[in-house]
């Protein structure tokens, strides 16, 4: 049969969107039985754990289903997305910025996100659920919008956040920094756009971890950016990697690698600003999730020790908090504030005051680390369960990447390729549970088959269940 594959993504997505088009074409009707995949790996020159894996997805969304020893089947008639009317139609992009954009990113698919149907998901990005923070929050914006000004906020943000911000860098982090060198922006995104407007010409090269977060990859595509991959490794960024001549940005996550969980060593850390300073580039350290360590205090950040004003530190209160407060916030080098001023009041003139005043006094009156305690205790007894549970599984069947720190680690499915753990993934879903590859998170994916295990949103209860039921995805797929 003929399938014309898009080009977008690994291959088993692409053969998947095609047969779907096929079905809702009306060229696949009810009933009717799908090549072997045997056959049509041949057609197409592809592997056959490719179509096995796009056959399996099919199956577990309901286009498709198996019966034994016969094939596999279209089922019941099913409706496509419904035609654009006349003038709904999308227009070509206006721009090279859009254009980019549209190549880049496809925001129907972002990895990471829910998966409906299932019992349960181990969905990384998203912190824990807590009642008493949801009341105290409450409680702080009732108390803020009585007593905030009306007028437009500073651009900066406002001074009381920006002081609560700097005492808590000093004690937590190690980062020493004045009010004027604080940002308070719209959260990491918001953070990385404006440094790439402040920073970067189209054209101009940026070093990124591999692997690592793809918004973040994504968005300096988009800009115009030329982005590198320079490998990690159990120390970090490998710092003997980094390419010559030296790229204009270094983006890092040293804290607390993502995905991976590395740490980045001393030695790399020093290296790093040493290679900023001998080749007058920048470094981005995104410190996402820093403050949640399992085996003593959190680490001071790589800002901390920058002596020549090349980090540019960026700090969120999403994963802290919860992903709705939309505040983050910059530190940068003092010869950069007047740029970043610009770039913010140009974006967006300033950041919402109101929940600015409410963080402020949160943070000021002891809420703010009260509620990291907690949030370090449970989430320390829900990673406990899932390492537990996973080590049951088997060493011979799971190599587990435990970072001692964060909310999320990485499982690899060993001796299954990347495509056997597409396959793996939709049979999971199958059964009522959410898995997630970390394929997404690499310039280029190896061929073997990674999982990453967010804990922070399901209790220690959900999470032994959810892992009872990866022990039988594992079982029945060999």
């Amino acid at each position: 049969m003929h399938l014309q594959l898009d080009g977008r993504g690994p291959v088993h997505a692409q053969l998947t969107r095609a047969l779907k088009s096929a079905v809702f074409a009306g060229r696949l009707g009810q009933g009717a039985r799908l090549p072997a995949t045997r056959q049509l790996a041949r057609e197409l020159g592809v592997s056959r754990n490719t179509v096995l894996a796009a056959y399996e997805q099919l199956r577990a969304e309901g286009f498709v289903e198996g019966r034994v020893g016969s094939g596999s089947y279209v089922t019941p008639p099913l409706r496509g997305p419904r035609p654009a009317p006349a003038g709904e139609a999308p227009l070509p992009p206006q721009s090279a910025f859009a254009r980019r954009a549209r190549r880049y990113h496809d925001h129907a698919n972002m990895p990471g996100r829910a998966i409906p149907g299932v019992r349960y998901a181990f969905q990384y990005g998203v912190p824990m659920a807590n009642p008493a923070l949801t009341t105290a929050w409450a409680r702080e914006l009732a108390r803020a919008a009585a007593y905030t000004s009306p007028g437009y906020p500073a651009t900066q943000g406002l001074p009381a956040l920006r002081e609560a911000v700097c005492d808590y860098l000093a004690r937590r982090r190690g980062v020493v920094a004045a009010p004027e060198d604080v940002f308070v922006v719209a959260g990491t995104q918001q953070a990385v756009a404006l440094t790439a407007r402040v920073l970067l010409d189209p054209g101009d090269e940026v070093a990124l971890e591999e692997p690592h977060y793809s918004s973040l990859r994504e968005l300096l595509l988009i800009h115009g950016a030329q982005v590198r991959a320079v490998p990690v490794d159990a120390d970090g960024l490998r710092c003997d990697a980094l390419p010559q001549p030296a790229p204009k940005l270094v983006c890092v996550t040293p804290s607390h690698q993502f995905p991976s969980g590395a740490l980045m060593s001393l030695s790399r850390r020093l290296a790093l600003l040493d290679y900023a300073r001998r080749h007058d580039c920048w470094v981005l350290e995104d410190d996402y999730d820093g403050e949640f360590r399992y085996d003593g205090r959190p680490l001071d950040a790589l800002r901390s020790l920058d002596e020549h004003g090349r980090v540019i530190y960026v700090g969120t209160f999403s994963k802290a908090l919860f992903p709705a407060l939309r505040l983050g916030y910059l530190v940068v080098p003092a010869g950069l504030r007047r740029d970043f001023l610009n770039a913010k009041w140009q974006d967006d003139f300033a950041s919402p005051a109101i929940e600015q005043a409410a963080l402020a006094r949160f943070i000021a009156e002891g809420g703010f680390e009260r509620h990291l305690r907690r949030a370090a205790r449970t989430l320390r007894e829900r990673r406990a369960a899932l390492l537990d549970g996973l080590r049951r599984c088997g060493e011979r069947r799971l190599r587990i990447a435990d970072s001692r720190a964060g909310m999320h680690l990485v499982a690899w499915l060993e001796g299954r390729s990347a495509a056997e753990g597409e396959a793996f993934i939709a049979h999971a879903r199958g059964l009522g549970l959410g898995l997630y590859s970390i394929a997404p998170y690499y310039l280029e994916s190896p061929d073997r088959a990674g999982l990453l295990l967010g804990f922070a949103s399901l209790s220690a209860a959900e999470i032994r269940e959810a892992v009872r039921l990866l022990q039988r995805c594992l079982d029945e797929t060999g």
